[in-house]
């Protein structure tokens, strides 16, 4: 599926996202219900609302912004799709025919004009897409691994404003590390942080990327215990934007 453009607050548009980003951006706040989305199909930008069921979407995040005036559909809604690259490409002209040439001669060279631009096109087109694909499906497990454990921090933050204290694994309904083991999460550890702050520790795993499988990821509540905080050693590329940085 192609990916999500939406417009903020300020009636900026951003994007293409996945639908799991859009969803974060969702439940931070970062778009409402009325905010304007297009993806490629669509014949004109939407509100979100009208994708709720397919994306899954809740209770909506307070909201107190005005609707975004609709911005116009991204570029690739009204020209050619194709990289910049075979747009540059052109086929060269077909030979012009010797006094005495045959016909059958000049058939093969015209055909081979005509099909080695198209195999140049086309490696030219995977070594694009392969790569960009990849990384769509490797943000992706990342993203759902984050909002699988959205939960977590609910309950670290109950646990925390009940008894003035970070709690660890096996106190106040906190599971063990193993216990949130997921798809692509192979453990969460909860506890106080070496700066003092409080929150939990995710371990990457099962992505099929050896630049993510065994890292982690860090959700925070801050010095003043009120906003929950990410950091990441796993590259910004494959991280969801509230994590990136």
């Amino acid at each position: 599926m192609s990916g999500w453009y939406y417009a903020d607050r300020n009636r900026q548009q951003h994007g293409p996202v996945s639908s799991e980003e859009l969803v974060t951006h969702y439940r931070y706040g970062r778009v409402a219900l009325d905010s304007l989305v297009w993806r490629e199909g669509l014949p004109q930008w939407l509100p979100l609302q009208e994708f709720s069921a397919e994306l899954g979407l809740h209770a909506a995040p307070a909201d107190d912004g005005g609707t975004p005036s609709p911005v116009p559909p991204p570029l690739s809604a009204h020209v050619a799709t194709a990289p910049p690259q075979e747009r540059l490409l052109r086929s060269p002209a077909p030979p012009v025919a010797k006094k005495g040439m045959s016909g059958g001669r000049i058939a093969l060279i015209v055909a081979a004009a005509l099909v080695l631009p198209c195999v140049g096109i086309g490696g030219i087109l995977a070594a694009i897409a392969i790569p960009a694909y990849n990384d769509y499906t490797l943000r992706s497990k990342v993203s759902q691994a984050v909002i699988d454990n959205f939960e977590l921090r609910s309950d670290v933050k109950t646990f925390h404003d009940r008894e003035g204290r970070c709690p660890t694994n096996g106190e106040g309904g906190i599971g063990t590390p193993e216990s949130y083991a997921g798809t692509y999460i192979t453990r969460a550890v909860v506890g106080d942080f070496d700066d003092g702050t409080c929150g939990f520790e995710l371990e990457f795993g099962n992505t099929g990327n050896a630049q993510i499988d065994g890292r982690k990821l860090w959700w925070d509540m801050g010095s003043d215990h009120t906003e929950w905080q990410c950091s990441s050693e796993i590259d910004d590329k494959w991280l969801p934007m509230e994590c990136r940085g």
